[in-house]
């Protein structure tokens, strides 16, 4: 990243293997820094807000479509004739579209962010534009559904890995945490947001119908979820042109030093990620919790089920939980811009919130042993709050992780750690198949992944190689 920005000498890496901020490592990035010809401080520019809003977008849009089916699996079973196994396929094209993460880690590290998201946004456009295909064949319509999400699923990886990309790309040190948690969240309130875009639009079946009224309410229920479907392959039609007419790869000039420096090679950035312990750590802290909690909200409706609450309620709770998460996210992301270096003691406070409310969940659900108040405001307070703490971390351990390994590319480190959270979130799922009739065990399993990913982070030992680059170079 940054070849055309600054020539071969300044291009060489002034932190070494390991080092970060300790003892003796501002010496030595000080006479490197003393040698370099550095033109200046870093360059903002006004376009990059545009950069973002377009990013930000195509991710709102990729959870979006991702979610359609779930609000709706009802409503899509009358109408077209899916079955459960069905319906968990629809869902489950997400992670299995990361599989071929590390291809998009190293198109975008060859390439640059413009060709990645231009790729992205067309697979996009190709799966939106597949489901809107008219053929009377139900099994034909079925097929065509799958690949259109399979595709938006292969979108997955950009949207999710290329935020602290474009973070340092267009932003300043004291912007990229904000930068990363609207770019990294949008696609989680796109998710969200289709618990209010298809239960509005799609009305719900009616089983107690006449056979007549009931072939003409399955007409109508079909005529609204392409409705849905047309409007959405809009949307993205219409990112795709935005972002074919404007988004450039990078600024004229690098917002900071970090931004311009070499990165390692996609070979060595393996090697190093995969010999680092303090990265391993954090990675599997990120990866665990996530990956549990992300299964979980999967069928959160069937965990209250046994509850007595309803299928809208466990979406309303889902909803509030996601965009809790995304507004507490960015705030929190803007605090850590303010207070550079604490990026661990948030993470401690949000996972001690994390573990707290996942016990009281749990512990609720039992209330026949526990006798806690089993109410609708206990479960909604408990998982809103667990939402908002987990929800909340996925751009601060962002920006730790590429703290931690740089000058690994911002890329390859988020894709490695999401992959990793994925195929958590995907066994998970694969064992719901066999036990779905006893979820007891699946509570126990989020504040038992809490309490592990915060014993981890206390543990951890952080260091801030990009910040500190930019810092000693400036001075």
């Amino acid at each position: 990243m940054g070849s055309g920005w600054s020539s071969e000498e300044e291009r060489q890496p002034l932190l070494g293997p390991g080092l970060g901020p300790v003892p003796g490592a501002a010496r030595r990035v000080r006479e490197a820094a003393a040698a370099l010809p550095v033109a200046g401080p870093g360059r903002v520019y006004g376009r990059r807000w545009l950069v973002l809003l377009l990013f930000s977008l195509l991710a709102f849009a990729q959870g979006l479509v991702w979610n359609t089916w779930g609000p709706i699996q009802n409503s899509a079973r009358q109408a077209y004739g899916f079955s459960s196994w069905d319906i968990a396929l629809l869902v489950f094209w997400g992670p299995i579209g990361f599989l071929p993460c590390f291809a998009f880690m190293w198109l975008m590290d060859k390439r640059g962010l413009r060709i990645t998201v231009l790729l992205t946004s067309f697979l996009m456009v190709l799966g939106t534009g597949l489901r809107c295909i008219p053929v009377a064949d139900l099994t034909l319509k079925r097929r065509l559904i799958h690949g259109g999400q399979m595709l938006n699923g292969l979108a997955g990886p950009t949207v999710m890995n290329a935020a602290p990309f474009l973070s340092t790309t267009w932003f300043s040190a004291d912007e990229r945490a904000t930068a990363t948690a609207i770019a990294s969240m949008l696609s989680y309130l796109g998710g969200a947001c289709a618990f209010l875009v298809g239960p509005l639009v799609v009305p719900a079946p009616n089983g107690t119908s006449p056979l007549l009224a009931a072939e003409r309410s399955r007409a109508h229920i079909k005529d609204r979820i392409e409705t849905v479907l047309y409007a959405e392959f809009g949307v993205v039609c219409l990112i795709f042109c935005a972002t074919l007419a404007y988004f450039p790869p990078r600024p004229p000039l690098p917002p900071s030093v970090a931004a311009a420096s070499q990165r390692l090679s996609y070979r060595r950035s393996f090697c190093r990620l995969l010999s680092n312990l303090r990265f391993l750590m954090i990675a599997l802290a990120y990866a665990i919790p996530l990956g549990v909690f992300a299964g979980w909200s999967g069928v959160l409706d069937l965990i209250l089920t046994p509850v007595h609450v309803s299928q809208v309620d466990a979406g309303w709770i889902g909803f509030w939980s996601i965009v809790g998460g995304c507004v507490v996210g960015i705030a929190i992301a803007r605090f850590a811009d303010f207070i550079r270096g604490m990026l661990k003691l948030i993470l401690l406070l949000l996972f001690s919130g994390a573990t707290l409310s996942s016990t009281w969940f749990t512990l609720t659900c039992l209330n026949s042993i526990t006798h806690l108040p089993l109410t609708t405001v206990t479960l909604y307070a408990s998982c809103v709050l667990l939402g908002v703490f987990l929800n909340s971390s996925v751009p601060i351990f962002f920006e730790l992780f590429v703290e931690t390994v740089y000058p690994v590319p911002e890329g390859i480190t988020c894709g490695v750690v999401t992959f990793l959270s994925n195929m958590f979130m995907g066994v998970l799922l694969f064992f719901l198949t066999f036990y779905h009739t006893e979820l007891s065990w699946f509570n126990w399993c989020l504040p038992g992944s809490c309490l592990l990913s915060l014993l981890l982070i206390l543990c951890f030992r952080e260091s801030y190689d990009r910040l500190y680059l930019d810092v000693v170079v400036s001075v």
